[in-house]
């Protein structure tokens, strides 16, 4: 270039912006929280009137721990939820809270007394009951900055905690309602118990693991028969619980089940059957159970069938029956009856009854009105068994680690001793555990407090039912959105299934069951429980002010029962609510008491993890349906489970975890945010080094797309803008799709479909946007003057970024508000503060999107064939090209209404309707589309660089006729 040549570049209208191409996301991340603080973004929304209101319920997190990625997942799905409701016009609510109390806060404290040679015991309740309080108080505050730090909105400074006065005070009352309308009552049943926590346990706090468990088969005497062909027979049980066996009360049998007579005719050294030892067991079982005892089929020979009628007249002794030291415990006769439990897929075809320890016994023997002679009380709270049991006593099912404790091998070694056992070995299976030690738990028989979900409940809310269980299966059906579909199945099937529900624990942190007992009354009596208002509103007045601490208070009972009724007739009950019960409550004391709580008291919506099927939907459907008739949401959304990117469970012994706080402290909070919406929530999660890497680059090329609209807009004004009737047909198409892009958006939101709204952004904004248009566009922004082509693509674009700045808001937060202050800066400006505009309907066109689906497809032959050429360096760029393309007629017009060569981005472009040379370039899915390739004639203009035959013929002799035009 001369010194009298101009320097071109200058005169181009190329992008200014400040965005920067690295998005600097975990150090600039902190200061856009300190923004929204200090402009107060949730209230400010609070203020906008007249907008329907729409409320997530949070599912409270557990006050305990630092936050693993599935509380990640959970709370950035519930914040997009709340942003995209609120940017389409409603009035979004969120109030976080926290499950404060219960038995993993209490074992924190637990631990901190054994390491300073503390009793627990020793501790008065309420000193023990405030260390919990303020353990829970400090993980509040940090998980609080943790939930903050990736970008959640919501009712920070006010969230809603389990343990605060009102909240127990509420709880409380819930529980009242149960006391008042008779669904409450005392019961004994086997529950499912933890020794090592030394409490019952819901089945929400249970989960299944492979566990390796003694396994035996057991002798009992048939006697009492008068047939000297059953009597002295035995009928072997299996079981893989030992420790039940001194429990065992009954044997029961399958009433269409084939058994026969088996005799041993030989046997090998080592074995506990004896030769001329009779067994009765089932047909189809018989050889695998005499296998167990090291038998071959040539050591047995069946002898007869055992007829139902044979069966009826058995009467059966415990192993232990007559046992030397063994005080008479066991020489009572066992119940032996048919039951429709007993199958012959596996064991022996008996099974042995210990109706304290396994619920189907248990509901056999109170349905027949046997239960007082079949209940035991043989183990303890700790596991082990009563001290007084002959041969077993003090001996633990489990040792305080939760490993195998001494009472399995003691009891096989017994029945061994005394001649009962046939077999003995181990089985790995399913087996349930305590979700907080880890450890195995056990059904036991205890005396609990229980909510009937079969009784009518007597409130006048039977819209929907007259039992708990009724108005929940209605709820379900009629009055809750499932999504996915699939929830609604899931805990329909529980519900259905489920027994009563167990409301106590054995524990001191919680809300208490605050009731009282009419001393020498029976739980089946009437009087048995109190039901007072007066004494009712009393111990609420004192929740309000003291908290639950109250209870505990020395003279609490006088202080309540005083003037009322004789304290001296009645006991106070000291166990603690479920904590299921707590968070189940959350809905009365949050949705309904709160002034930001909701319009109606319920929730439009419940979204937690698929676990909480059987949990906090499952108890908050119990507790609702109990107190207020109905389910207390409109609808549930549950998301899978998070794994790592092999599909492997996280775990910290393996070393697979992904923490929140280190994906934002390397890649920041968005790029977790954007995981979250890339993701089908509706199955588990796959999440690690290599799918993050594939996240930010997602990110970045949306972040080009957005750089590139800002820098084209740099200097935009409402001067500048077109109306739609003066638009070429390109912006116009653009506007189409954003049309259609509207509807996608605002349905997926709605629907809570985010993949669904991602993709399809990401699609047109990296395909439709920055591949087609904004390539195109690029020589019309950067060259022309103010034309319309110019002023007509820099509307769009300005129409674009509202857009897309408001639909991607609530998955990129912090990005979005970095985009949006770009072009609109100050100290309360926000795009968290704007809803998403509404789309004419005037910029849909079918007819003008089927043209450009014509000329897209044709463009795709022509990029195809360019692309050739410049591989082969015919070409370095597709403005020395000036191809020729084949089509035909009807497309042939199409094209031609159009500027298609700068649609292509060539120097020119022949359209031809005739027959296409052989060699030219075509693709197979496009049909009737050629494009031969030749150059462009003419000399390049040194400001656009497209060539032409009319440079060198203007004023400015180094340009073309446009950019000459454009220099003026």
């Amino acid at each position: 270039m001369s010194d009298l040549t101009p320097d071109y570049k200058d005169t181009l209208n190329l992008p200014k912006t400040e965005f920067p191409m690295r998005a600097g996301l975990p150090k600039r991340e902190p200061e856009w929280l300190e923004r929204w603080e200090k402009i107060g973004i949730y209230d400010r929304l609070r203020e906008k009137k007249g907008r329907e209101s729409f409320t997530l319920h949070d599912g409270p997190p557990y006050a305990n721990g630092n936050l693993h990625i599935g509380h990640a997942l959970n709370k950035i799905l519930k914040d997009m939820v709340v942003r995209s409701q609120q940017m389409m016009g409603k009035d979004a609510r969120y109030i976080p809270g926290w499950d404060c109390h219960g038995l993993p806060i209490e074992w924190k404290i637990e631990e901190k007394y054994r390491k300073k040679g503390r009793d627990k015991d020793a501790v008065p309740v309420v000193e023990f009951r405030q260390e919990c309080r303020e353990f829970a108080e400090g993980w509040v505050d940090i998980q609080r900055d943790e939930f903050k730090r990736l970008g959640i909105t919501g009712k920070w400074k006010n969230p809603y905690l389990t343990m605060d006065f009102h909240a127990e005070r509420v709880i409380a009352a819930e529980f009242q309602k149960f006391l008042m309308n008779g669904t409450l009552y005392q019961g004994s049943k086997p529950v499912m118990w933890s020794p090592i926590e030394k409490t019952a346990l819901a089945e929400a706090e249970v989960e299944y693991h492979d566990k390796e468990s003694f396994t035996v088969w057991v002798k009992f005497k048939v006697v009492g028969t008068g047939d000297k062909t059953l009597d002295s027979a035995k009928v072997v049980i299996w079981t893989t619980t030992p420790w039940t066996m001194p429990s065992n009360k009954a044997v029961v049998y399958g009433a269409d089940i084939s058994y026969g007579l088996y005799e041993v005719i030989g046997r090998p050294e080592e074995c506990w059957a004896n030769i001329g030892e009779r067994f009765i067991l089932s047909d189809s079982l018989a050889e695998d159970v005499l296998g167990r005892a090291r038998l071959d089929t040539t050591m047995f020979r069946r002898l007869c069938d055992i007829t139902q009628d044979d069966l009826a007249k058995i009467e059966l002794q415990h192993p232990l029956h007559g046992a030397e030291g063994g005080e008479g415990e066991w020489d009572d006769i066992r119940d032996f009856r048919s039951a429709d439990f007993v199958t012959d897929t596996e064991g022996t075809g008996f099974v042995h009854c210990a109706p304290s320890h396994g619920m189907e016994e248990f509901e056999l023997y109170r349905d027949l009105g046997m239960l007082e002679e079949v209940i035991t009380y043989n183990v303890m709270e700790d596991g082990r068994f009563r001290v007084d049991l002959p041969f077993f006593g003090g001996k633990a099912i489990l040792k305080p680690n939760g490993k195998e404790g001494n009472a399995n091998p003691a009891i096989i070694e017994k029945l061994a001793e005394v001649g009962g056992l046939l077999a003995r070995g181990k089985i790995k299976h399913s087996y349930p555990h305590s979700w907080r030690s880890k450890a195995p738990v056990i059904y036991r028989n205890t005396p609990q407090w229980f909510a009937a979900v079969d009784k009518p409940v007597n409130d006048g809310l039977d819209d929907y039912g007259t039992t708990i269980r009724e108005r929940a299966l209605t709820s379900i059906d009629k009055l809750v959105t499932w999504t996915p579909s699939t929830g609604r199945n899931r805990l329909y099937s529980m519900i259905e299934a489920r027994p009563d529900w167990v409301l106590s624990r054995q524990r001191a942190w919680g809300v208490p069951l605050t009731c009282f007992t009419r001393n020498g009354a029976l739980p089946t009596d009437d009087n048995y429980l109190l039901r007072s208002d007066e004494v009712n509103a009393r111990v609420l007045d004192a929740f309000e002010a003291e908290g639950a601490d109250a209870w505990y208070k020395e003279g609490a009972k006088e202080r309540f029962l005083t003037g009322l009724v004789n304290p001296d007739e009645y006991s106070q009950v000291f166990d603690i609510l479920d904590v299921w019960f707590d968070s189940g409550s959350t809905h009365a004391f949050v949705l309904r008491d709160r002034d930001d709580g909701s319009d109606d008291g319920l929730a439009d919506l419940y979204l937690e993890g698929t676990d909480q099927h059987r949990g906090w939907f499952h108890s908050s459907m119990l507790q609702s349906c109990g107190t207020r008739g109905r389910a207390p949401y409109h609808a549930v959304l549950t998301h899978g489970f998070t794994l790592d990117e092999k599909g492997m469970k996280m775990s910290k012994s393996i070393g697979n975890t992904v923490s929140p706080d280190d994906v934002t402290r390397q890649y920041g909070a968005d790029i977790l945010r954007l995981w979250v919406a890339q993701s089908d929530y509706s199955s588990d999660l796959r999440i690690g080094p290599e799918i993050l890497k594939g996240v930010a680059d997602s990110y970045r090329r949306l972040r080009n797309t957005m750089r590139f609209m800002l820098g084209a807009l740099s200097d935009f004004s409402e001067t500048d803008k077109i109306e739609f009737e003066s638009m070429p047909e390109l912006e116009r198409w653009v506007l189409h799709r954003l049309y259609e892009l509207d509807e996608i958006v605002k349905t997926g939101y709605a629907a809570y479909d985010f993949q669904g709204v991602f993709q399809a952004l990401f699609q047109f904004a990296t395909v439709d946007l920055s591949s087609f248009y904004f390539d195109i566009r690029k020589d019309v922004l950067y060259c022309d003057g103010n034309t319309t082509e110019r002023r007509a693509a820099r509307t769009v674009l300005d129409l674009l970024y509202h857009r897309l700045t408001t639909w991607l808001a609530p998955v990129l937060t912090f990005t979005m508000e970095e985009v949006w202050l770009e072009r609109n800066p100050g100290d309360n400006s926000s795009v968290h503060l704007i809803d998403m505009p509404i789309t004419p309907s005037l910029w849909y066109s079918s007819e003008l999107a089927k043209k450009w689906a014509v000329i897209r497809q044709v463009r795709r032959v022509v990029t195809g064939a360019l692309e050739l050429e410049r591989r082969d360096k015919n070409i370095g760029s597709s403005l020395e090209a000036a191809p020729s393309v084949y089509v035909t007629t009807d497309v042939a017009e199409v094209l031609k209404s159009v500027s298609f060569a700068d649609l292509c981005i060539t120097s020119s472009i022949e359209i031809n309707t005739g027959v296409a040379p052989e060699v030219a370039f075509s693709l197979e899915d496009t049909a009737g589309v050629s494009v031969s390739f030749a150059k462009a004639v003419g000399r390049k203009c040194n400001r656009c660089w497209k060539i032409s035959s009319d440079v060198g013929s203007h004023s400015h002799p180094e340009v073309c006729r446009r950019c000459n035009s454009a220099l003026k």
